[in-house]
C-alpha cells in the first residue's frame, strides 16, 4: 500500500513538473479571460440591446404560430420610448411576473381604445382612455388572448422590447414589420 502511494505521489509530482502541465496552465490562463469577456458582452447585449424570445400559444394567431416561434426582440425602442401602435412587443406579465408575453401594442397613453369585452359571447364593447404611463396591449386572436381586455392598461415599465424578426420556423424567417395589425385606436 505504501509503495502504491509513493508511486502515485511520484507520478503526480512528475506530471506537475512536466511541460504539458505548464502549457495547459498557460492555455487555461489565456482562455479564461476571453471566456469571461465574451460572457459579459453576451449579458450586456441580452439585457440592453437584443434578446431572443419564444412565443407560443393561440393569442397571436395568425401573425405568430401556435406551436412556437423563436423571435428576436430589440430593447432600445422601449428605453427611448420609440414604440408605436401596431408594434409587436415583449411584455412582462402584470399577473405572473416571471412570465413574458408577446402582444400587439394597440394604444399609448392618452389615446382611447374601443374593445370587445367578451368577444366569444357578446358584441358588447367599451371605450377607455389609456392612463399616463400605460399602454394597451392585445393579442391578434381576440378570442384566445389574455391581454389588456382582462387586466387593463399595462405600465410602460413592463414593456421589455419590440419583437421585429422571426427566426424559427425557417419557412417564416424574416421581418415582422409588415404584419402590423388593424388599428382600433381613435
Amino acid at each position: 500500500m505504501i509503495c502504491t502511494l509513493s508511486m502515485a505521489s511520484r507520478y503526480i509530482r512528475e506530471f506537475l513538473a512536466s511541460e504539458a502541465f505548464k502549457n495547459a496552465g498557460r492555455e487555461v490562463s489565456d482562455v479564461v479571460p476571453r471566456l469571461v469577456k465574451f460572457l459579459c458582452c453576451l449579458q450586456v447585449t441580452k439585457t440592453h440591446l437584443f434578446t431572443v424570445t419564444l412565443s407560443y400559444g393561440p393569442s397571436m394567431l395568425p401573425t405568430l404560430g401556435l406551436a412556437g416561434n423563436l423571435c428576436l426582440a430589440e430593447r432600445i425602442s422601449t428605453r427611448f420610448e420609440k414604440l408605436g401602435v401596431g408594434d409587436i412587443v415583449l411584455v412582462q406579465s402584470p399577473e405572473v411576473p416571471w412570465k413574458f408575453m408577446t402582444k400587439r401594442l394597440k394604444a399609448m397613453e392618452g389615446q382611447s381604445v374601443t374593445y370587445f369585452v367578451d368577444p366569444k359571447n357578446s358584441d358588447k364593447s367599451e371605450t377607455i382612455v389609456v392612463p399616463k404611463g400605460h399602454v394597451w396591449i392585445e393579442g391578434d386572436n381576440i378570442y384566445e388572448s389574455n391581454d389588456s381586455r382582462k387586466f387593463g392598461p399595462v405600465p410602460y415599465g413592463l414593456l421589455q422590447g419590440r419583437v421585429f424578426w422571426r427566426i424559427w420556423p425557417p419557412k417564416d424567417f424574416g421581418s415582422l414589420a409588415q404584419n402590423k395589425g388593424k388599428d382600433s385606436v381613435s
